[in-house]
């Protein structure tokens, strides 16, 4: 208990999957948590439920992280509350329409991946950094996926935009290193989430999955928090520009 002790911490995408357990812990280890999400009613409960264990220490921010006018807003309403910003998690993202061979993918179909998964990455932290300065320190943490780093077949415009992210924590991290603030990226494989829980349900999808993967199990939110949470805390005070894989080491090969 208490490792974000003293923080406040927004995490986008927090109405179920990894950024649920993200909230939920980060709440548990003493940080004040700014949840947001489209999904309002889904990520309400989420907030009502740690609220109920923990007391009033996090609050439900409608948001759409393409957006940049909501961006100001949402961090606005995080220093109004808790009177800083400590820590971004930047965990809202699609994956589109799914397996798209490449001849049917069209521009609106890719300008809707990047712009939820990268462009929405740029404005979060383009507009935490102000606040993040103001206290002379902050930690950033861009959940991408073992794909940005890979690649993956059929989803291309996903591919792309964790790609994207991977080269962006980079390159903020560079820029931003003088201000002690830092930016690192997290690949999740195989992970129990709403991404993935349709195909785990058919058994020749699952057994595909698990043959992947050499611990032999598929991941859970929880796998990918715990390590996002090292990240946002002073433990990893040195830690910045890195990427961590969470894949149950499915990315060796040979």
């Amino acid at each position: 208990m208490g490792r974000l002790s003293g923080k406040v911490a927004i995490i986008t995408g927090a109405a179920n999957g990894q950024g649920a357990a993200e909230a939920r812990l980060f709440a548990k280890e003493g940080a004040k948590v700014v949840a947001t999400d489209m999904q309002f009613e889904l990520l309400e409960k989420v907030v009502a439920e740690i609220n109920a264990e923990l007391g009033e220490v996090a609050i439900a921010v409608k948001h759409n992280v393409a957006d940049e006018p909501n961006w100001i807003e949402v961090v606005k309403t995080a220093v109004e509350k808790f009177g800083q910003v400590d820590i971004l998690i930047n965990n809202a993202g699609i994956t589109g329409k799914g397996l798209l061979p490449i001849e049917e993918l069209d521009a609106e179909e890719w300008n809707k991946v990047m712009n939820i998964n990268a462009l929405g990455n740029v404005y979060g932290i383009k507009h935490v950094v102000p606040e993040m300065k103001k206290l002379g320190k902050g930690s950033i943490v861009n959940i991408s996926s073992l794909s940005g780093i890979t690649g993956m077949g059929g989803m291309s415009a996903y591919t792309a935009s964790k790609g994207a992210t991977r080269l962006f924590t980079k390159g903020a991290a560079k820029d931003l290193g003088p201000f002690n603030i830092r930016v690192n990226s997290v690949h999740p494989g195989y992970i129990n989430t709403p991404m993935i829980q349709e195909a785990l349900e058919k058994e020749e999808y699952r057994a595909h999955f698990l043959s992947q993967v050499p611990l032999g199990f598929i991941g859970e939110p929880d796998d990918v928090a715990y390590a996002v949470l090292f990240l946002a805390s002073d433990e990893a005070r040195f830690i910045s520009g890195t990427e961590m894989i969470i894949d149950g080491a499915q990315s060796i090969r040979g």
